[in-house]
């Protein structure tokens, strides 16, 4: 059966559902697809930052994300040859979130699709990925996804690239995504038992020139992430399983025997090419992209999640003109675009530095100067600047309540109830 909508988001992930709840609020009909038929997989995008819990506490979905099960994490550290070189508190900053939070994304987006899937407006097609763009006079006017029975034809004013760094939407918009490789390694990330680990905090390790990521990951585990040089997985990979076994537990010797026994065969690890790049374009004649559609940054800092959000808070109140007006031209869903993009270069910047100062290596001097340096930027004035930059943003960045419609429908009461 085919679907007549407001708004048609493509990727059911942080953005895409953050901004399908707004629109719902604010009474549009939202259709959102996904590729995929379940929240239960594995994701990379774990930590919030308080900014992300600020706009997600104001939609209502925080406490019932939280309840599902996390952690609050209060300091990012760096540490080389057990030195503390940096200790970030975040418990510095203003309360509520003065802290990061550990949450599974499969708890976030539980949460907001219940969320949605409380106003009748609201539809979901799982497992129907995007087959094609309808366009008609050159402007983009819906979707076709799925296959076979499955295959569906979605009209909509409006259709929401919200499907990741490689996105097919991007793909079949013919919108250039570009790559930006400023970072001089790659990941392999995996999870462990946490044993008696009770530190409840983000650290990088920096020992034997292989920087290695730890935090805590609910339930009751560390994930991990190893770092090797940029495109040299494949080198490591041919050496064997048992050689990688053995430099990963070396990296991290506190947990060497929860490696070994969980690290059976490379299925067990997942690489992140770690890069970061942009669309040149960030909209179309009834398009518009969103998320790592739009940008895509490396985990340095866990700023993903943070600017997804962000993006879908901005894009709200566009929209809303856009249904308003009836003007659903590139101009008018570029409005946002601008200074979002000052933004987006300021964080590319930022996580260049972060990247230099965490994972690089540099000289013997280097090694000297750089836990001197560390400690006395913590006693300046710019210590806080950086720190509210990397927790909030470049700017502040709040929910458009006034814009919301009749009163939430109540938790319980289902979409066409």
């Amino acid at each position: 059966m085919d679907i007549t909508t407001d708004i048609c988001v493509v990727g059911a992930g942080p953005a895409g559902l953050t901004l399908a709840l707004l629109m719902l609020r604010s009474g549009a009909r939202v259709t959102v697809l996904d590729r995929t038929r379940s929240f239960e997989r594995e994701y990379r995008g774990e930590i919030l930052q308080p900014g992300a819990m600020t706009l997600l506490d104001r939609l209502g979905v925080l406490d019932g994300a939280r309840a599902r099960g996390g952690y609050e994490l209060g300091r990012f550290q760096l540490v080389e040859n057990e030195r503390l070189l940096m200790d970030i508190d975040y418990g510095t900053l203003p309360p509520p979130y003065g802290f990061l939070l550990s949450l599974p994304q499969r708890h976030l987006l539980t949460e907001l699709f219940e969320a949605c899937s409380r106003y009748p407006e609201f539809t979901y097609l799982e497992g129907c990925g995007i087959r094609e763009l309808v366009r008609e006079g050159g402007a983009v006017t819906g979707v076709v996804c799925g296959r076979g029975d499955d295959r569906r034809r979605i009209t909509a004013p409006v259709t929401v690239a919200a499907d990741g760094r490689y996105s097919r939407t991007r793909r079949l918009a013919g919108i250039e995504q570009h790559r930006l490789d400023a970072f001089a390694h790659d990941i392999l990330w995996f999870r462990v038992p946490a044993g008696g680990r009770t530190d409840r905090s983000v650290r990088v390790h920096r020992t034997g020139g292989t920087p290695v990521l730890i935090y805590d990951s609910y339930p009751d585990c560390v994930q991990i992430g190893w770092t090797l040089p940029h495109n040299g997985y494949r080198r490591l990979a041919e050496e064997g399983v048992e050689s990688l076994r053995s430099r990963i537990a070396h990296a991290v010797p506190d947990y060497a025997e929860q490696v070994l026994d969980q690290v059976k065969t490379l299925n067990d690890l997942t690489l992140l090419d770690v890069f970061s790049g942009y669309a040149d374009r960030w909209a179309d004649d009834g398009l518009v992209l969103v998320g790592d559609s739009a940008h895509t940054h490396s985990p340095i800092g866990a700023q993903g999640i943070n600017l997804a959000l962000q993006d879908a808070a901005l894009l709200h109140p566009v929209l809303m003109d856009a249904l308003d007006s009836g003007d659903f031209g590139e101009s008018a869903l570029s409005r946002w675009v601008p200074e979002r993009r000052k933004d987006i270069d300021a964080v590319f910047t930022l996580q260049a530095r972060q990247s230099k100062a965490m994972l690089g290596g540099g000289s013997r001097l280097a090694g000297a100067v750089r836990p001197l340096a560390a400690r006395a930027l913590a006693h300046t004035p710019l210590y806080g600047k950086i720190l509210r930059a990397i927790a909030f943003g470049a700017r502040p960045i709040t929910v458009r309540s006034d814009l919301f419609g009749e009163a939430e429908p109540l938790r319980g009461e289902a979409a066409g109830a």
